[in-house]
């Protein structure tokens, strides 16, 4: 449905991830998912790059506020468009394309990984 658009979830409660990868593979994504911030500058590293990040940002070893510090220094990371995930109501976050207040609709999300996909990049 999405093109293959290629995301990364980084999320450190295992249920929302796992729901999080079931949804986003079941509308035609490929998915890879970290634990934290720093699992996720590992993987993004170590492997292709994604098309969207989808970030938490209270984590444990490192948060979603220091990973996107870590991805602005690195030319490399600081195009990839990052959608936050958050339960605090008073967080805000430099820098993203988006901010979902936890719980979210799953329709929203759906909506900023279809405006990533490389059909929504080529027209």
């Amino acid at each position: 449905m999405f093109g293959n658009v290629m995301v990364l979830v980084v999320e450190d409660d295992a249920d929302i991830r796992d729901a999080l990868r079931t949804l986003l593979e079941e509308v035609g994504c490929e998915v890879s998912t970290a634990n934290n911030g720093s699992e996720a500058l590992d993987a993004l590293h170590g492997r292709e790059r994604p098309q969207l990040i989808v970030l938490d940002l209270m984590m444990p070893v490192m948060d979603g506020w220091t990973f996107l510090e870590r991805r602005r220094e690195d030319a490399g990371l600081a195009s990839i468009p990052v959608v936050v995930t958050t339960a605090a109501h008073n967080a805000t976050a430099g820098g993203v394309e988006a901010v979902l207040r936890k719980p979210y609709d799953l329709e929203d999300l759906a909506a900023l990984v279809r405006r990533h996909s490389p059909q929504a990049r080529a027209g």
